[in-house]
């Protein structure tokens, strides 16, 4: 592995590199996902296990670690890759989404992570998934949401649910406090 001026970049552990093969990667949000703990970070596994995530304006992350962290949940897609779209076709449509999206601005609202994702999708349209050949961000912010799940369920948990239930946890508690 190359080393560069921060450090070595070491790869990440080989069962976290064997479920981001073929998967979208989602990772915790803070502080958008304290809040409102179904969004979050996400990018897309390319046949390697190589992350690849909109990171930024004009960035592109490849180099296999997301933005925000490892990845806390993903769903596979391996099976429905290997059976339809095949590993090239995979990779070649992860590697023309990462060139469009290294030319575009990031909006956190309308053009973000799921966009990018979304757009490396779109561009297999033998790909259909949970009944799914056209794909949005909205489409997969819940299809993680309620499909995917935690690459370690305890971290997981705590990271998506944790703080939003410490916050409405003080929310109805603060109140009867203060008034005693």
């Amino acid at each position: 592995m190359p080393s560069s001026i921060h450090g070595s970049r070491s790869a990440p552990p080989p069962l976290e590199r064997e479920e981001q093969r073929f998967a979208i990667l989602w990772s915790p949000l803070p502080p958008i996902t304290w809040i409102l703990p179904f969004i979050g970070h996400m990018g897309i596994g390319d046949s390697r296990g190589v992350a690849h995530d909109f990171q930024g304006p004009y960035y592109v992350g490849n180099q296999g670690r997301m933005a925000f962290g490892s990845a806390t949940r993903y769903l596979s897609f391996q099976s429905r890759v290997l059976s339809t779209v095949g590993e090239q076709r995979w990779d070649e449509a992860i590697a023309e989404a990462d060139v469009e999206y290294r030319g575009r601005m990031h909006n956190i609202c309308c053009d973000n992570c799921h966009s990018h994702v979304a757009n490396a999708l779109n561009r297999m349209p033998d790909l259909n998934y949970y009944a799914i050949s056209k794909w949005d961000m909205v489409k997969l912010c819940f299809l993680i949401f309620f499909r995917a799940p935690y690459v370690n369920w305890k971290q997981g948990i705590c990271s998506q649910f944790l703080p939003i239930t410490i916050i409405l946890i003080l929310f109805v508690l603060l109140p009867t406090l203060l008034t005693k």
